[in-house]
């Protein structure tokens, strides 16, 4: 009989890195499932537990936004075939200029070095073969995604884990997607609606356009045979239904228009427009 360790390493291990819970659906679902599906160990490291996003009316007596957030994540990881959440344990910072953006715990605060000792221990424990993190700019400015870039590269670092993939926003694609959809007399011609925060040119958080251009992109994932699994991780988060519900209410065949591909930008290669590929080798 193989042992664990030894069956991780021959099937590969993937590491997804996030901010908040629900931040694994958009980018980096499809992947998870992919991934999980062809065997492979998947473990999702959330660095905070999103205490300031949306708040449920129907919290029960004495529960909390945390408690209600860490069992949806825990029902996304079912969905998409995670084995194993773990949380960072730092503070949400909410969006930019909020007051929380200067508490001690939030994680846009974290130092660098310590934060990314926790993360690349848990490399370091799953022998992780490869790691997601975000774009520079953490795909649209939120301060929590932007330490997820800066501390999972250093933890990779740390770790030696050999491959690291930033997941990002294809807005090129976001804007053919939306032209489209106005074809089709679905929405309004991007940016013409009063703070339409779905612009994809427009300023986002930290006043960068979401996502990244095509051209700076590397790696295009198909993901299409997982759209059951991603859609199950977007309805896992029921308390985000602000955040989720835009997705959720797409027809299976306009939601696996705007999912079926995902992308990143790979560590270390050259930029020249994404190419069909996988993370793995």
């Amino acid at each position: 009989m193989t042992s664990e360790p030894e069956a991780r390493h021959r099937s590969g291990t993937l590491v997804s890195f996030h901010a908040h819970p629900d931040d694994e659906a958009l980018t980096t679902g499809g992947t998870i499932a992919r991934a999980a599906a062809e065997g492979r160990r998947v473990v999702i490291v959330f660095a905070t537990n999103g205490e300031y996003g949306e708040t449920p009316a129907d919290l029960a007596p004495g529960e909390s936004l945390v408690e209600r957030r860490r069992q949806e994540a825990a029902a996304s990881a079912d969905a998409l075939g995670a084995e194993r959440i773990v949380w960072l344990g730092y503070s949400d910072s909410g969006m930019t200029g909020w007051e929380q953006n200067q508490h001690a715990e939030a994680f846009s605060r974290a130092d660098v070095e310590e934060a990314a000792g926790r993360l690349a221990a848990v490399l370091a424990e799953e022998e992780a073969d490869a790691i997601t993190v975000y774009d520079w700019h953490g795909n649209y400015g939120h301060p929590d995604h932007i330490r997820v870039h800066t501390v999972g590269h250093r933890a990779a670092e740390l770790a030696g884990t050999p491959r690291v993939y930033e997941a990002t926003l294809n807005r090129d694609e976001i804007v053919r997607f939306m032209r489209e959809a106005q074809a089709r007399g679905e929405r309004p011609a991007p940016g013409t609606e009063p703070n339409d925060e779905l612009d994809p040119e427009g300023p986002q958080d930290d006043g960068n356009p979401i996502g990244m251009p095509e051209a700076e992109i590397t790696l295009a994932v198909d993901v299409l045979p997982y759209m059951a699994q991603k859609r199950a991780s977007f309805a896992a988060h029921r308390s985000q239904e602000n955040d989720t519900s835009f997705f959720l209410d797409m027809t299976d065949e306009v939601f696996a228009r705007a999912f079926g591909t995902e992308w990143f930008i790979q560590k270390g290669v050259e930029a020249n427009g994404p190419a069909a590929g996988w993370l793995f080798p």
